[in-house]
């Protein structure tokens, strides 16, 4: 680490993945790193506190998935232990039980996608219409997550894309749409066929083994956050919570010189800026320097999707199957997920009674109702999976509502989207909205485009080591075969075919 790199100061907003993963690169690189947070602690929407009777709670659940792969190094090079072991997980409707989830790496790894149509245990769906989702196999060979491939794809919906390509509606109904629900965050008919068909490659999809999860032991930012902020403290960077900012100060030259936060002003050489769209659009307002940049005004174009997460406390032992449950057809436009938090958290294991994380995504009709009417309907859905939570009495609970709080993919949303790489030289962009190549989605994204925008400051400053980012799995061979054939036809198309319609 040279002297001079350390008297390069690098601001870095916003305290989850991307924001964490930046700082810590940076720090490492020797760096003056200070990390703005706005809230009261790093993490963001994963960071989770405690009430004011000390008992543990989060802004939802957060599952890491087996194509974490950047992740899980940084757990490693941490030293930590926050995981659980690979658990099943199982699907709901109000009908009851409809589909059992194997640990799919426990099973012979057969080529992408049999593993997934063969294995899991469909209690209801019928063969005939699983096999409908054939035809679709042919725009995920096409999606190949480049400019074009989004650009092809982003103005069509999930929903229109699935018809398009002979889905069944029975499969639509009972797993396309509740994988959107609880992946994208909305209904078909509102999400990019795009982000769709990224998403679903990337979690379950590319390989076998991809839908196999852990889960934290605790709250993400107990068992992760903390320890990794104190490596980053250790390593000299200043993490700073209430921290809001509210502008930038640009000189002549197209560069950040400034952050403004708190009526003072953070000196920099550089700034990355690792906030959700919502943050990123309140920071935009309050700024006429960004204000005045097409790239950062048009971002009030996107939006985002409410959530609410609930934690109950029940007075006995309920028999829960499986530890992580997704459920759909409660509402047409919410999908929520319920965990047993016995099963997946230290602190609750010796818990006499039932400990549940019950989430809802696209939850608009929700948040206005009170604590009490928000629990009954959650208890009352939970009878409807598991009979055993009918008798049982709510002793205590915690409702949080979320407003306008993970990225809504939404059709034609691409074109606003921003990458790492802003108008401003020495201003970057980090998060799991941001354009980017690597593949990846939700935390890992987040995290890599974090390690993304740290190399891109250090490229502009000229000094430090890259960080290393670990690829995603490459394609199986028959995927990459169909994938060179399909570019090969559209080449070939191009080249004799006048262009009707977009590429």
């Amino acid at each position: 680490m040279s002297k001079e790199s350390q008297q390069k100061k690098v601001i870095v907003v916003g305290a989850g993945w991307a924001g964490l993963g930046a700082t810590y690169h940076l720090a490492k690189q020797g760096y003056d790193v200070t990390l703005l947070e706005a809230g009261q602690y790093p993490g963001g929407l994963v960071a989770g506190w405690q009430t004011a009777a000390g008992k543990s709670v989060e802004a939802g659940i957060h599952g890491f998935w087996y194509p974490y792969r950047n992740i899980f190094s940084l757990i490693n090079e941490l030293g930590i232990s926050p995981f659980t072991t690979w658990t099943r997980s199982a699907q709901y409707s109000p009908a009851g039980l409809e589909v059992e989830s194997p640990i799919f790496q426990d099973l012979p790894r057969l080529p992408t996608p049999l593993g997934t149509f063969i294995y899991p245990q469909f209690q209801r769906l019928p063969l005939i219409d699983r096999l409908s989702a054939l035809p679709l196999l042919y725009s995920l060979i096409d999606f190949d997550n480049s400019d074009q491939a989004w650009k092809r794809y982003d103005y069509l919906t999930a929903r229109e894309l699935f018809k398009t390509f002979g889905v069944s509606a029975r499969l639509y109904k009972e797993a396309f749409e509740p994988m959107l629900l609880v992946g994208l965050f909305a209904p078909g008919e509102q999400c990019s066929a795009a982000a769709t068909l990224g998403m679903l490659y990337y979690f379950i999809l590319a390989h076998q083994p991809d839908f196999d999860v852990v889960w934290c032991r605790g709250t993400v930012g107990e068992k992760i956050f903390r320890p990794w902020v104190e490596q980053i403290e250790k390593l000299g960077a200043r993490v700073l919570s209430k921290h809001k900012v509210t502008d930038v100060i640009i000189d002549s030259n197209n560069h950040v010189k400034g952050v403004v936060s708190n009526d003072e002003v953070f000196d920099a050489d550089a700034v990355i800026f690792s906030v959700g769209v919502t943050g990123m659009k309140k920071i935009v307002s309050s700024s006429p320097s960004l204000q005045n940049r097409p790239e950062f005004r048009n971002l009030n174009n996107l939006g985002a999707v409410d959530v609410l997460a609930t934690r109950l406390w029940f007075d006995r032992k309920i028999d829960i199957p499986r530890p992580s449950n997704a459920c759909f057809g409660f509402d047409d436009s919410t999908g929520w997920t319920f965990f047993d938090l016995n099963a997946l958290h230290d602190e609750f294991k010796n818990e006499p009674g039932t400990v549940i994380e019950a989430d809802f995504y696209h939850a608009n009709q929700f948040l206005h109702l009170s604590d009490e009417e928000i629990v009954q309907i959650v208890q009352g859905y939970l009878t409807k999976c598991i009979p055993g939570f009918r008798e049982a009495k709510v002793i205590d609970s915690s409702v949080i509502r979320l407003a306008n709080a993970v990225t809504h993919f939404a059709p034609g949303s691409y074109r606003y989207l921003l990458p790492a790489k802003t108008s401003l030289q020495n201003l970057f962009m980090s998060g799991d909205w941001i354009i980017n190549r690597h593949g990846s989605w939700s935390q890992e994204k987040a995290y890599v485009t974090g390690l993304e925008a740290a190399n891109l400051a250090i490229s502009y400053l000229e000094t430090g080591e890259k960080a290393n980012i670990l690829a995603v799995e490459a394609d199986e061979n028959h995927i990459q075969f169909a994938r060179n054939i399909n570019q090969v036809v559209r080449d070939v198309g191009k080249s004799i075919l006048p262009n009707f319609w977009l590429p």
